[in-house]
This record gives structure tokens, sequence and C-alpha cells, in this order.
């Protein structure tokens, strides 16, 4: 039988509290994050670690000590593994995960994926949404460190896909069909913050939030009041905004309640669980703005399972290199586009 190896890559996350500091390290050494060369970087990522560590480790702690994306990762590449199974027959799958910050990170991983000795290998991102921060990044580290044979295909992003809009519109309506009738509510897609400065320069993150909450948007009911806002700024630059922080006071004052869809996580961690499900909560309760209701992230949310592996199955289908699933086309400016060369 053809063997198949799809590679599933994440962030991470400290499984542990002795994890923090290194997992915090390997974040601020990556020049994706810190562009500077490593004589610096790698200082600057030592400093960081060591400062943050004690704050990191408080939310950490709220999770039980770490945190819980390596299992919730594991979870939808077993679901992935047995739906590719049912839709690949004649194909010997295993489905690899690679964290770009934590165990087991992608240099682990691509060891793993040369023993298996695959025939092709489809590249999965569990980011919907395409960032130099992100999928880049952990392009970047698989083309250093893997080694082995096969035919390489990869999705660089699947903000639009109409799987991954179903998913999120089901839960959605779930969620909000838990306020009374009649409450008056204000939909905020939250999704992780980048700086000015990196969008400025090319990078197609913003656009594509801006498209899988459009695309959404256009599933639910019509009469929906929704705002895009992002969340976990960090350090002294200028980040895309409106924060949800500000979204959430600014419904408070206008007398509306909130449900609040993490658009561009696919797993439960510090952001959705230490953020959204405290800070933010507490800050909703401060300000009047309720109900305050948080939609969970996707998991192993059957349809967003079935879209991953019928999207595996269809880059089995096309030429090698990296190629959206769905109809999103970055804009012209975005020059750090995965096809412009942002995942090189």
């Amino acid at each position: 039988m053809k063997r198949l190896a799809v590679v599933l890559f994440n962030l991470g996350g400290p499984d542990r509290p002795q994890a923090v500091r290194p997992f915090l390290f390997n974040l601020f050494k990556d020049p994706a994050i810190i562009a500077a060369p490593a004589v610096v970087r790698y200082p600057l990522a030592a400093l960081i670690s060591t400062r943050r560590a004690k704050a990191a480790q408080a939310n950490y702690d709220l999770m039980g000590g770490g945190s819980p994306i390596l299992p919730q990762t594991e979870a939808q590449a077993q679901a992935l593994a047995g739906a590719l199974a049912e839709k690949l027959p004649e194909i010997e799958t295993r489905v690899f995960i690679a964290m770009r910050y934590w165990s087991p990170l992608v240099e682990e991983t691509a060891r793993e994926v040369e023993a298996y000795t695959p025939d092709e290998i489809v590249l999965l991102p569990l980011y919907p949404q395409f960032s130099t921060t992100t999928t880049a990044s952990s392009l970047t580290a698989w083309r250093a460190a893997y080694r082995g044979g096969g035919r390489v295909r990869g999705v660089c992003c699947y903000p639009d896909a109409g799987w991954l809009v179903d998913a999120h519109a089901r839960l959605i309506d779930e969620t909000a069909a838990r306020a009374a009738p009649g409450t008056r509510m204000r939909l905020l897609f939250s999704a992780h913050g980048l700086p000015e400065k990196v969008v400025a320069a090319g990078d197609p993150y913003q656009a594509q939030v801006e498209a899988t909450a459009r695309a959404i948007v256009a599933r639910l009911a019509p009469d929906w009041d929704w705002r895009i806002c992002y969340q976990s700024r960090v350090g002294p630059l200028r980040w895309i905004g409106p924060s949800t922080d500000e979204e959430i006071r600014r419904a408070g004052q206008e007398g509306l309640g909130v449900v609040i869809a993490p658009i561009a996580f696919v797993s439960e961690h510090v952001e959705t669980l230490v953020e959204l499900d405290h800070e933010y909560a507490a800050l909703a309760a401060e300000v009047g703005c309720a109900p305050y209701l948080r939609v969970p992230a996707l998991g192993a949310e059957a349809g967003f399972i079935a879209g991953l592996a019928a999207t595996v199955a269809a880059t089995l289908e096309r030429a090698a290199g990296m190629a959206p699933a769905g109809a999103f086309g970055c804009p012209a400016g975005a020059a750090k586009c995965a096809r412009a060369g942002g995942a090189a």
C-alpha cells in the first residue's frame, strides 16, 4: 500500500510547570516573532522568558499546571486518522503532530516521519488563517528539519473553506441559544492579534481573519450585530485592533451582551481558557456586559474533521506546493502570502 503522512502543525504549549520558561524561550527565539540576528535574539529571548515565566505560570495554574493543547491536538489527529481511513482505504495513513515551541517539536516529528518512509506527505497547519508568525514559521522549521523522501504538498490556509465556516456557525448558534429570548446580543469574533508593522509588511493574516468572519456571518441569521476584535497583545508595539477588551467595554456601554467566538484558534489553550474564560469574563461582569457567552474552539467537531479529511484527499490530487483550501485569494498587497514566498 502507498503510505501517506499527514503532518498537523500547531504552536504547542507547556505541559508542566517546569516547561513554562523553556517554552517561552523557544517562542521568543523564533525569528518570525523577534526579527533580530541570533546574537541579539537569543539573549533577548532568555531575558523575556525569565521575566514572564512567573506570570505565565499563574495562567497555566488555572488550567491545572499546563496547557491542554497537546491532548486536544492528539484528539484531532486521532479523529482525522479515522476519517482518512474511511475516505482513503487504499492508502496507509498516519497522522503526525508537529508543535513549533514545545514537544513534540517539529524536529522530533521530522525524524518520526522519516522513519515511516512515506510516499506522500501532506503538511496541514491547524492555523486556519495564514501568518508569517504561525504557518510560515512552522513550515520553515519543517523544511530545515526533514531529510526523508516522499512527495510533499501543503495547505497554506483555509479561512473561508465551507466546512470551517459551517462548523463555526453551528457552534455559534448553539452558544447563542443559551441567551434568554429577546436579549440584545453582539457577536464578537476574537482572534490573536499581531503588531501593525507585521501586517504592513505584507502578512495576510488580518485580511484572512476578516474573510473568515464575513463568511460565517453569511451563514448565520441576517440580523446579527457583529464585530471583529483582537486579543493577546504584548509589548510596546502598536497592534491591530480594535482590541477584544475595548469591544467588551463598548458592548457594556451599549447595554448589550456578547457571544464571543475564537475564530483563529481550533484548540482550547491559554488564550481561550484563561483570557476569554477568566480575564474577559471578569471584565464583562465589571462593565455590565451580560450575558457573556463563549463559543468553544472547534476541537474535534465532526464537520471540522470531515473538512480536514476532504482537504487532505483533495491535496493529494494536485501538484506539489502550497495552496489554500477554499476560494480565498490574498489581496494584492499581501507580499508575505504563502504563494508569494511567505511560506518559504
